[in-house]
C-alpha cells in the first residue's frame, strides 16, 4: 500500500479557540488515511502536542499578538504590531516551504495562519471571520483579510450557510470571489448522559494579560457563590494540576477527555463568547453567561447576537458581578446545529491530480 499522504495542519496561536476546533479536523485526517501534521508556536502548539504526542508536531513563526491591560487600546496596539505579524508571515510562508521540502506535504489546512499555503499543494483555510470586526477601521480589516483568503483553494466556514447559525455577519458574505464551503460547527466535544457534579463551570483561556485580569476578578467574585465550581484557568504547563480551595475545583488545564466530562457534569458555564467556546456550548446544549474579551470586537458582536437571540445573556468584565448569573435561567441556552458536510467530500481538495 502506498504511504498515507501528509496534510499539514497549522492553526493560529492566539489563545487555544483555533488549536482546540482543530482536533475533530485532525482525528477525521487520521480516521480517512492521511497523516496530519502538527504546526504552530506557543500554547497552541503545546496544546496540541498533549493531545496529539504521536504526531509530528512543528513550530512555526510566532505572530507576537498581544493584549492591552485595557481593551480600548488593543486595536491601536495591533495595528501598530501589524508591520512585525506581515514580517511573521513572510517568514512563515518561507519555513513552510522547507516544511513541504522536508516531509513531504501533500495539502494544507490553515486556521487562520495566514503564511500556510504554497502554490504547489491544495491549501484550505478554516475561519469564522470572512467579516473581520475592528469597529471604525472595519472596512480596511474586512478586505485585507479576505485578500489572504483568496489565495487558498478553499475557505472552510465552521457553521451552516443559512439561518439560523452561530458566526452572523462574522462567517457570511456576498463576496462572490471567495471559494466558501459551510462544513458546519466544530466541536472536540459529545454529550453524554451523566450526573451533576458542578453547579457552575468556569473556563478561561486567550491571550495575557487579559486571562490573568478575568481568573484574578472572577477568583473574588466566587467567594460569593454558593454552589459547588470548576474552574479551568487554561494555562497550558507540563504537568496538570489540581487544586481545591473551598467550594472550588482549579485545574490549570485540561484535556479534551477530561474537558469533555466536566462540561456533562456541569449545570452552566461561565466563559469568554470566543467562536469555538460557542461551538463547545452549542454542541453539548449548555446553557451559559459569557464575559467578552476586552477589545475583542468579534467576542463582544457574538455575546450581543446571542443575547438579542434569547440564548445567552452576557456582561463587561469591568461590570461583571456573580449574580448576574441568576439572568442565565431566562434564556434557552445554545443548542446543537448540524451541518450536512462530510469530512470525505472536504479531503476530495487533496486528491486533486
Amino acid at each position: 500500500m502506498p504511504d498515507p499522504k501528509r496534510i499539514l495542519v497549522a492553526p493560529l496561536n492566539w489563545g487555544l479557540g483555533h488549536a482546540t476546533r482543530c482536533i475533530p479536523v485532525i482525528d477525521a485526517l487520521e480516521n480517512h488515511g492521511y497523516e496530519p501534521i502538527i504546526a504552530s508556536d506557543g500554547i497552541a502548539l503545546a496544546f496540541l502536542k498533549k493531545e496529539f504526542p504521536h504526531l509530528t508536531a512543528l513550530e512555526l513563526p510566532a505572530y507576537h499578538i498581544e493584549y492591552t491591560k485595557k481593551g480600548m487600546f488593543f486595536k491601536l496596539k495591533v495595528f501598530r504590531l501589524l508591520p512585525r505579524m506581515l514580517r511573521a508571515v513572510r517568514e512563515e510562508k518561507r519555513v513552510v516551504r522547507q516544511i513541504i521540502k522536508d516531509h513531504n506535504i501533500e495539502g494544507i489546512i490553515s486556521d487562520n495562519r495566514l503564511g500556510a499555503r504554497s502554490k504547489s499543494i491544495p491549501c484550505a483555510f478554516i475561519t469564522h471571520q470572512l467579516n473581520v470586526l475592528t469597529g471604525t477601521t472595519t472596512f480596511i480589516t474586512t478586505p485585507l483579510h479576505q485578500r489572504f483568503i483568496k489565495k487558498y483553494n478553499e475557505c472552510w466556514i465552521p457553521d451552516i450557510e443559512h439561518a439560523p447559525n452561530l458566526s452572523g455577519k462574522l462567517g457570511h458574505s456576498y463576496e462572490s470571489f471567495l471559494k466558501l464551503r459551510y462544513i458546519g460547527p466544530l466541536s472536540r466535544l459529545y454529550k453524554k448522559p451523566v450526573a451533576k457534579k458542578y453547579d457552575l463551570m468556569v473556563i478561561l483561556s486567550g491571550t495575557e494579560p487579559q486571562r490573568t485580569q478575568l481568573e484574578q476578578k472572577l477568583r473574588q467574585e466566587l467567594l460569593h457563590f454558593n454552589g459547588k465550581v470548576l474552574f479551568v484557568r487554561g494555562v497550558i504547563e507540563q504537568e496538570a494540576e489540581v487544586t481545591e480551595e473551598g467550594n472550588i475545583t482549579f485545574y490549570n488545564y485540561m484535556n479534551s477527555a477530561a474537558l469533555e466530562q466536566a462540561f456533562n457534569e456541569s449545570e452552566m458555564v461561565l466563559c469568554r463568547s470566543g467562536y469555538s467556546t460557542i461551538m463547545d456550548l452549542a454542541q453539548m446544549g449548555k446553557k451559559a453567561f459569557f464575559i467578552p474579551t476586552p477589545g475583542r470586537y468579534e467576542q463582544e458582536y457574538l455575546a450581543k447576537k446571542l443575547k438579542k437571540s434569547g440564548l445567552v445573556p452576557y456582561a463587561t468584565q469591568n461590570d461583571f458581578k456573580i449574580s448576574d448569573l441568576q439572568k442565565a435561567n431566562h434564556y434557552k441556552g445554545l443548542k446543537n446545529i448540524a451541518g450536512d458536510m462530510k469530512w470525505k467530500d472536504l479531503f476530495c481538495l487533496f486528491e486533486c491530480k
